[in-house]
């Protein structure tokens, strides 16, 4: 007999799923996914999510073999912790807090963990700063039975350029998949929103599905304000647009609510931008998509165009999509430095598996295998869900990927462009102005605002804490600061990277 234990997701194919199961197609969602899980498992055993598309994390009690059998899915979107404790018991679920509240649990830091922090912003690779905690990495299956705990990857990705194809080619074949995509993403009763920046990948999303209703942020800055060019999109495609206009007061106000329901620090300022739109989207819908996945696999980052001239050198130290402090630099600010402890260690396997691949392939596989699981779809699960929000990513996707691992990388990038093959697909649905418009990125203005002495006070405060004492040679973050505030702006992640981490110490070692 099996037995659902923990699950969060959506699975995309579930119609042909049911059919091939024999589960009715009247359940309920919950209903019909447990059968799902529950009666692929006994019919593929652990090779269940290979027959899976979406977005899944979820843990199976076998009661015949006394085993417990996880899983995180291909890419990470959903996350899945496990803990062993002293006594030789497993403690498992899709959050940290799960685990933390059991009698068993020893809560520790694990202050290694600062290190990799204090480079990527972002908890990369398979540890926590919770020591003993960890994740199950993407694409990877857990088993533990008498005591034996044992991991499994069962899908990691793989690249293998075709040359016989045409631009319009690889267009074409995304255009038709992402079709596909939105008519599996959700169910005809359901009703959902999507989040539109200025950006083409969420253009293209909200192009293609049905909703009628797109959701934005925006600044009174307005050199750092896209919802002027998602309003346009929205009105060129006869939808309506919301806007959330973010507030600075409200920015800092909500950071300690971000880093308790992230469970682990994160140095993105967008995620904060992202929360407060969760929060306003959360108000008239359920359900939205947005449009994650398009730029690890299509090559949409700007410095993506410099690959061919890091080379080699890339192994070296390409550690993600940010590294925004050196070793010297961590040896200085921190108290305790661990030498052997070097966020380049977490990618050595990664080169290792492209190893005779061109370097714009490099550089992806470690922004898909190490960014966007530590990062963006953290983010996106963590604080979509505390905002009482379902966010659902089409163009994450298996099918999706699997274009993008046979598409060579000049129709990745070129010299004027990046995302070209992407774009020209979008291009079936959008004004060229939208699909070919320039990427800036998620911006934030912070780097203004955490300069102002009417939003920064618990900056100063944390910077001149106990908890900093406990971590940091306090007069070298603290010259950091009074840099950044004297106008070195380019400090301000740095700044930002430090706080977020003292934030979310408060929040799990000194008020909980």
């Amino acid at each position: 007999m099996t037995e659902l234990k923990t699950y969060r997701g959506h699975i995309r194919n579930h119609r042909a799923l049911t059919e091939e199961l024999g589960i009715s197609g009247s359940l309920s969602r919950e209903k019909r996914e447990e059968q799902i899980l529950i009666k692929g498992y006994e019919k593929w055993g652990k090779d269940i999510a290979n027959h899976l598309y979406g977005m899944f994390a979820f843990a199976l009690w076998d009661s015949d073999k006394k085993e417990l059998f996880c899983v995180r899915d291909q890419f990470g979107t959903k996350p899945f912790y496990y803990y062993v404790t002293e006594k030789g018991e497993l403690l498992f679920g899709t959050y940290i807090r799960d685990i933390i509240k059991d009698s068993s649990f020893k809560k520790e830091l694990n202050e290694d963990m600062l290190q990799i922090y204090l480079t990527l912003t972002y908890v990369g690779g398979e540890d926590t700063f919770f020591k003993g905690v960890k994740k199950l990495m993407p694409g990877c299956c857990l088993t533990f039975s008498e005591g034996k705990l044992n991991i499994e990857r069962y899908w990691k990705p793989e690249f293998r350029p075709d040359e016989s194809r045409s631009l319009e080619d690889w267009a074409d074949e995304i255009h038709n998949t992402v079709k596909l995509m939105m008519s599996e993403v959700k169910d005809a009763d359901e009703t959902a929103e999507s989040f539109l920046s200025g950006g083409v990948d969420s253009s293209y999303v909200f192009a293609m599905s049905d909703a009628q209703v797109s959701d934005s942020c925006g600044y009174e800055e307005e050199r750092f304000d896209e919802s002027p060019l998602a309003k346009k999109t929205a009105d060129l495609l006869g939808r309506k647009n919301n806007r959330a206009l973010i507030q600075p007061e409200d920015f800092f106000g909500i950071v300690p609510f971000v880093m308790y329901n992230m469970e682990q620090p994160l140095g993105d300022a967008s995620a904060i931008v992202f929360t407060l739109g969760c929060k306003a989207t959360a108000e008239h819908t359920k359900l939205c998509y947005s449009g994650e996945g398009a730029d690890e696999f299509f090559g949409g980052y700007n410095m993506y165009r410099n690959a061919e001239r890091y080379g080699d050198d890339l192994k070296t130290f390409y550690v993600g999509n940010t590294n925004i402090m050196k070793e010297e630099e961590k040896q200085r600010i921190l108290k305790h430095y661990n030498e052997n402890v070097l966020p380049i260690n977490l990618v050595k396997h990664i080169y290792d598996e492209t190893e005779g691949l061109d370097p714009l392939t490099k550089m992806s596989d470690v922004d898909i295998q190490i960014w966007l699981e530590g990062d963006i779809y953290l983010n996106v699960d963590k604080m979509s869900t505390a905002c009482g929000l379902e966010i659902r990513m089409p163009l994450t996707d298996r099918r999706v990927f699997d274009i993008a691992s046979r598409m060579p990388s000049r129709f990745k990038v070129n010299e004027e462009q990046n995302k070209v093959a992407f774009r020209t697909a979008a291009a079936k649905v959008l004004p060229d102005e939208i699909a070919f418009r320039k990427k800036l990125g998620f911006i934030v203005p912070i780097r203004i605002w955490l300069a102002d002495s009417k939003y920064n006070s618990d900056v100063v405060r944390l910077f001149n804490s106990d908890i900093a004492e406990k971590f940091f040679n306090t007069d070298e973050i603290k010259g950091i600061f009074r840099e950044y505030v004297e106008g070195n702006s380019d400090l301000w992640r740095k700044v930002w990277t430090i706080y977020t981490f003292l934030v979310w110490y408060e929040e799990y070692f000194v008020k909980r």
